[in-house]
């Protein structure tokens, strides 16, 4: 077994979505690195903007922490990955405390994180509508599962002198201490749209206002120095430090495939920018630790693709968003066909699909995939089981994962979709087929996390390397 150095750490979880976690986390992350604190910042489930804040608040990458997505046996590893030689780690939980992947019971719950880290639970309230109430609420999350501790609680939204005298009264029965309240003040500025908040890399300027307007709320209302207490009373860990190159080293080598790093490295691109904000930290740490040599690029601003592309990954995003501009760079979706028709490896999930097809709401794009794209009034969310309809450059035939969709688009196949074969069937909760797969292009719908197959990596680079 082995122990790794105890980092302090607590959860910062929330009877529900919509209490404040997000305001009290990147508050509370920005309050201790202005005192000089190397924050380690962190998300429960699939969010990709959250951490985006969370980077700004601490100066370090954001990093997601799913138990669907990378199973519960990484939550730890990948914690203790991203928060070396930290003094602090601040968890932002996701929903409710206690709910998960549907019907999967508690998997993937902020719950089975802050049980998997060995972490206290800070409990944010919305008190806005409540004063005794909130003893029975606090002692209902607290009691509910014992292996959770919810070492404290936040009080938000409350009104005036008076009742945060009823609350703290209250309180003082449900044995969980008050470390923070929260005056009700206006909404701090920070914008949402059809998927959760404005991304930092579309408002950097009001998103740094933003972050410094939590931490000033947290500061004036918060007990800093309990919370770092309670921080620093997490249990010790159990396991070793996620590492990309042990993990890249360990997986399934392709057929015929090279030793990681052998031979030349070849030049990945990864799309980036406002439209494309959506990726995990771990899959550029993957990619470089099977050889590549990763190197961004901005679809809404560069004309043309990295030299020497050899192979090309395009994330998540709001292409919806910025539809005109990037069919208006016709230099580069010119380039971007050209290099996935001529048969470079090409990965591309949710928004990356939206840009290779045909046309998105009405727009030229890179015309890769005979497909059509629109937005459309319906959410499509949820963790998806598949297994990998035939051989392509992320996965072998028959090969199973995990994924997350989460979108407000359709795209329809044209007529002309013969050289385009599914890339993932669908298990559950609903079967079917998704995505596409045409020579080395892979493109879908779906978010996969790479740590969780880093044999992924891998076998895109090596594609790479021989295409």
């Amino acid at each position: 077994m082995v122990t790794s150095p105890s980092v302090p750490r607590l959860v910062v979880a929330a009877p529900a979505s919509g209490s404040g976690k997000t305001t009290v986390a990147t508050g509370l992350m920005a309050a201790l690195a202005r005192r000089g604190l190397s924050v380690s910042p962190h998300k429960v489930g699939p969010d990709y903007i959250d951490p985006g804040y969370h980077a700004l608040a601490t100066g370090r990458t954001g990093r997601n922490l799913d138990a669907y997505l990378c199973g519960p046996e990484l939550i730890g590893p990948l914690f203790l990955h991203g928060a070396r030689g930290c003094d602090i780690a601040v968890v932002e939980g996701v929903m409710g405390l206690y709910d998960g992947a549907a019907g999967q019971g508690e998997l993937a719950s902020t719950a089975q994180v802050a049980k998997l880290l060995r972490a206290p639970v800070v409990l944010v309230v919305d008190a806005s509508s409540q004063s005794r109430s909130v003893a029975a609420l606090v002692h209902g999350f607290a009691s509910w599962d014992p292996e959770v501790r919810v070492g404290g609680v936040v009080l938000n939204k409350v009104a005036s002198d008076r009742h945060e005298a009823l609350l703290r009264e209250a309180l003082e029965t449900a044995g969980v201490p008050v470390l923070g309240v929260l005056r009700r003040v206006p909404r701090v500025g920070v914008p949402s749209r059809h998927l959760g908040l404005v991304p930092v890399a579309e408002r950097r300027d009001a998103a740094l206002e933003a972050v410094a307007a939590m931490a000033a709320q947290v500061e004036a209302g918060c007990d800093l120095p309990a919370l770092v207490a309670l921080a620093r009373s997490a249990g010790t860990l159990s396991c070793a430090a996620w590492d990309a190159a042990e993990a890249v080293a360990a997986a399934a080598r392709p057929p015929g495939a090279s030793p990681p790093g052998a031979g030349p490295a070849p030049r990945v691109a990864v799309a980036g920018g406002a439209a494309f904000t959506f990726s995990y930290a771990e899959h550029t740490e993957l990619l470089t630790a099977a050889g590549a040599e990763v190197v961004p690029f901005d679809p809404l601003r560069d004309e043309r693709l990295p030299e020497g592309t050899r192979g090309l990954v395009i994330g998540g995003g709001f292409p919806e968003v910025y539809a005109a501009e990037l069919s208006a760079n016709e230099p580069l979706r010119r380039a971007v066909a050209g290099l996935a028709l001529g048969g470079a490896p090409v990965a591309a999930e949710c928004a990356g699909l939206l840009y290779l097809c045909r046309e998105l709401d009405g727009r030229p794009m890179c015309a890769v995939l005979d497909a059509t794209a629109r937005m459309t009034g319906r959410l499509t969310l949820g963790y998806r089981d598949v297994v990998a309809v035939g051989d392509s450059v992320l996965a072998a035939a028959g090969e199973r994962m995990r994924g997350h969709e989460f979108h407000r688009t359709a795209v329809e196949p044209g007529s002309g979709t013969g050289a385009a074969a599914p890339a993932w069937g669908v298990r559950a909760p609903a079967r079917r087929v998704e995505g596409f797969v045409r020579g080395n292009v892979h493109a879908s719908y779906l978010h996969i996390h790479w740590a969780a197959a880093p044999g992924v990596a891998r076998r895109f680079v090596e594609r790479c390397r021989t295409s």
